[in-house]
């Protein structure tokens, strides 16, 4: 094998071991811009100006417990977080999505590289087996060889075949030149790709980094709370979330609402809910433990429909359908910025992985501000 085709395979061979590398779990990928910042009204009564949480590792002194009085505060506050905490891990799921793709492509660019390399050899070797021919010939051009052949016929016949040779010749030589374009532009693509996962990985990385600081400023502030406080700010969520529901209730909507499952939404729902009690985990699509948009596509998955894996992506990808017309099985996209998912089940109530701290559990399908309603089965 020549030097040249040693080096191209070896390169691509590189590629398919640093994708695999890139690619194996630990790893972190994200799309090239920052994480979204979230609009102050994408978070249920959060009130504006809400201190953010102080970055991780900074030296912070003891908090004492808040009064009793302040416990509505740190309910928002506390909403806030977890909601920036979910639009960053819908921007680290989808930089993931991005970098699996992006590394499926660089797989296949590498292959084509080790194919082309191998067809530009076979072309290498014909051609050099034509020149070595023409030189056996002695390269005599046709009217020298009419002039010294002993049998005109047998000549004519020659001259045929040195004419088609020719033409095979040129076709060889076309199809040698295609052959080294396309190798030449297979390495530019396989070259930008990398250059994108590179980029991928080092934002995939910062948006690891706010879902943290996110979460641990939420662990750190309901761990200034004692235990009475602890139980008090879960009653508080729940009224919150009954109020919500019951305000959202008291519109009808639910006279309004009664389409059937289809099959395939059927099985979507059989699936989300016999995941109820395992643990939320940002990133995580089962089978252990989910984050939202990781229940709702495994659920359509198992459903028969892969369906976009973040929320953000299942709204602005999915058809959307009006509250009135929603089925079990479809999809409720909440808050403005499109950040948490849910899955209709019927009778005015979602199952959905909440947040960190929780299990996947049944809600009303009120209980937080509903942005609109998707089908992943439309038509």
């Amino acid at each position: 094998m020549g030097r040249g085709r040693s080096s191209v395979l070896a390169a691509a061979v590189a590629v398919v071991c640093a994708v695999t590398v890139l690619g194996a779990p630990g790893v972190a990928f994200a799309s090239a811009g920052p994480a979204p910042t979230p609009p102050a009204s994408a978070s249920p009564g959060a009130p504006a100006g809400s201190p953010k949480a102080p970055p991780s590792g900074s030296p912070s002194a003891p908090v004492s417990p808040p009064a009793d009085k302040d416990l509505e505060a740190v309910r928002a506050k506390l909403d806030k977080l977890y909601h920036d905490a979910a639009v960053a891990t819908d921007a680290y799921n989808a930089a993931e999505e991005k970098a699996r793709k992006q590394s499926a492509e660089i797989v296949d660019l590498a292959r084509k590289i080790v194919k082309g390399q191998q067809r530009l050899d076979e072309l290498k070797d014909r051609a050099g087996a034509a020149a070595r021919a023409q030189y056996r010939t002695g390269g005599l051009p046709p009217a020298a060889q009419l002039v010294l052949s002993d049998d005109p016929q047998q000549f004519l016949d020659g001259a045929g075949r040195v004419l088609q040779g020719e033409r095979a010749t040129k076709g060889l030589l076309a199809e040698l030149a295609r052959t080294q374009k396309d190798l030449k532009q297979y390495a530019k693509d396989a070259a930008d790709r990398w250059q994108r996962l590179e980029a991928n990985r080092k934002a995939k990385a910062s948006a690891k980094k706010e879902i943290q600081q996110r979460i641990k400023a939420a662990e750190e502030l309901q761990s200034t709370l004692e235990k009475r406080q602890q139980e008090r700010l879960e009653r508080l969520e729940q009224e919150a979330a009954l109020k919500a529901q019951t305000a959202w209730l008291d519109t009808g909507v639910l006279k309004e609402i009664s389409g059937k499952a289809s099959e395939a939404g059927r099985r979507a729902v059989e699936y989300a809910t016999a995941q109820i009690g395992k643990p939320y985990e940002w990133g995580a699509e089962g089978p252990k433990t989910y984050d939202c948009s990781g229940l709702t596509s495994q659920a359509w998955a198992a459903g028969g429909r892969p369906i976009p894996r973040t929320s953000q992506e299942q709204w602005k990808q999915l058809r959307h359908v009006d509250v009135k017309d929603m089925r079990p099985g479809d999809l409720i996209i909440y808050f403005d910025d499109a950040s948490h998912v849910a899955m209709y089940v019927g009778d005015g109530t979602i199952v959905h992985a909440p947040r960190p701290g929780r299990t996947v559990t049944v809600a009303g399908a009120g209980s937080m501000p509903i942005l609109g309603v998707v089908r992943p089965d439309a038509g």
